[in-house]
């Protein structure tokens, strides 16, 4: 059974934060002493001002108070998912600094016999590496939970275009926030044509909001509906908090992502401006065509001879071309030859269409188990991924990327609907955001929400963490077939 945040909040592995961050700014204090009075790191004690620690532990203990005040005042322990990292080490330091510079003051006032102001920075700065390594096995802790269903929010999205569809894909997206859509309900499911056949799903109109959060168990209720349905939306929000589940409003801002919208005060009235939409092109483009060339380059003595050993089996193992060449579409439907190690029987395409009927695929990302086509040598290349290293030659030649939505062969495209073709808008890449989210096992639908995530939120930083997210999924073959 799925463990909500109102019935797991108590049962959550790691102890309460500000415990923690009190016995760690006592240890800081700790450590620091020693640095500077047993190791005498950068200038040596002189002997009569050698002491114990025990003049310390006043100045230790307002340190302690003044960090609790300054990280509940900053709201370092208010429950918010998503919030990014850097903010956390933003909010550490800067209470820190103020924590330590309140401690100087404090002695300045009393002018105690033993004092070391350079033990005061050692204080600090080991303050900081403990608390930001706190931080960060928290997070590991808490995806950890989250795996296994603890600490979870069972969300139900009410409403289904533009704005409903940009929650979904981006609670897919960031699963470490421990989000799971259960589904969403719209009055006009009919004319929606982008419904999720996995995981996803339609369940009915307005109406049943009370009857799903119960059917469903859910404990959030995010209303994506339009603004034009300002009058209904204060009745829903009754209806699921009445019905026991929390409820959260995105503005519509007449569907404005709100990362390129800009706020002014006048005089106490918003101003909303409209920025330009990030997109990969410009200055963005070249730096990511640099970091591709560069990473190929720097790794390029381990792809040759990782290149000669799978030929070379290839070859070995029976007659056939070691490399297959096919026809993708990249970036804006422009057409390109994709290379890839052979990993099929020769002729293997023209039994790819009964092979998608017989096992009741989806045309348009068919991933057949078990595949009778595949040669031995092939099924080790496509377990490990070594199959699509040659896409290193469509990077080199500026067709793909090393991230990005996978390219789609040209009869898959025939058979999207127009919201899928949103994943085309970017160049391909050899892994993406639903490689490392399941790969194989991602739904159609869902794929695509994703790859639109992607485009839509792109940086070096997301690129840099979906390369390291897909070293551990090739490494244990986490859907790959």
């Amino acid at each position: 059974m799925v463990t909500t945040d109102r019935q797991a909040s108590s049962n959550l592995m790691l102890p309460p934060m500000p415990w923690i961050d009190m016995g760690l700014a006592v240890l800081a204090f700790g450590l620091a002493y020693f640095v500077r009075y047993q190791m005498q790191i950068i200038r040596p004690v002189l002997e009569l001002n050698a002491t114990s620690f025990d003049p310390y532990w006043p100045y230790a203990l307002f340190y302690v108070v003044v960090l609790g005040v300054l990280f509940r005042g900053a709201g370092l322990y208010r429950p918010v998912r998503g919030r990014a990292y850097m903010e956390e080490i933003y909010i550490i330091i800067n209470a820190v600094t103020t924590a330590t510079l309140l401690v100087m003051a404090f002695s300045f006032i009393f002018q105690p016999l033993v004092f070391s102001r350079l033990m005061m920075l050692y204080v600090a700065v080991i303050s900081v590496v403990l608390l930001a390594g706190a931080r960060v096995v928290q997070r590991m802790v808490q995806a950890q939970q989250r795996a296994k269903g603890i600490g979870i929010q069972r969300v139900l999205v009410v409403g289904a275009d533009e704005v409903g569809q940009a929650v979904l894909r981006t609670m897919l997206a960031r699963k470490e926030l421990g989000y799971v859509p259960v589904g969403f309900i719209d009055d006009n499911p009919a004319e929606l044509d982008w419904q999720n056949r996995g995981r996803v799903r339609e369940l009915g109109g307005l109406d049943r909001l009370a009857e799903v959060v119960a059917e469903q168990h859910v404990n959030l209720v995010v209303m994506a509906l339009r603004w034009t349905h300002h009058d209904r939306i204060l009745d829903l929000i009754d209806v699921a908090q009445k019905a026991g589940a929390q409820v959260r409003v995105v503005p519509d801002l007449f569907q404005l992502n709100m990362r390129h919208v800009q706020i002014e005060m006048l005089d106490g009235i918003p101003l909303l401006g409209v920025g330009q939409i990030a997109s990969l092109q410009g200055a963005s483009r070249f730096i990511k065509r640099v970091i591709d060339l560069s990473l190929i380059v720097l790794a390029s003595p381990i792809l040759l001879l990782i290149f000669a050993a799978v030929a070379l089996a290839i070859r070995l193992e029976g007659p056939g071309p070691v490399f297959y060449s096919q026809k993708r579409v990249g970036e804006n439907g422009k057409l390109f030859d994709f290379y890839k190690f052979r990993s099929m029987i020769p002729d293997a395409e023209k039994y790819r269409a009964e092979l998608v009927q017989q096992h009741n695929q989806d045309p348009r990302h068919p991933k057949i188990l078990d595949d009778p086509r595949i040669t031995r040598v092939g099924n080790l290349l496509r377990k490990t991924s070594l199959d699509e290293l040659p896409n290193l030659i469509n990077v080199i030649r500026g067709e793909m990327s090393l991230v990005g939505p996978r390219p789609p062969t040209p009869d898959e495209v025939e058979l999207y609907k127009p919201w899928h073709r949103q994943r085309l808008q970017a160049i391909p890449g050899l892994t993406g955001l639903w490689q490392v989210s399941g790969r194989s096992d991602v739904p159609f639908d869902e794929m695509c929400l994703l790859d639109i995530y992607y485009i839509e939120n792109w940086s070096i930083r997301l690129d840099a963490q979906i390369l390291m997210m897909t070293v551990p999924r090739v490494l244990f073959r986490q859907g790959a077939y």
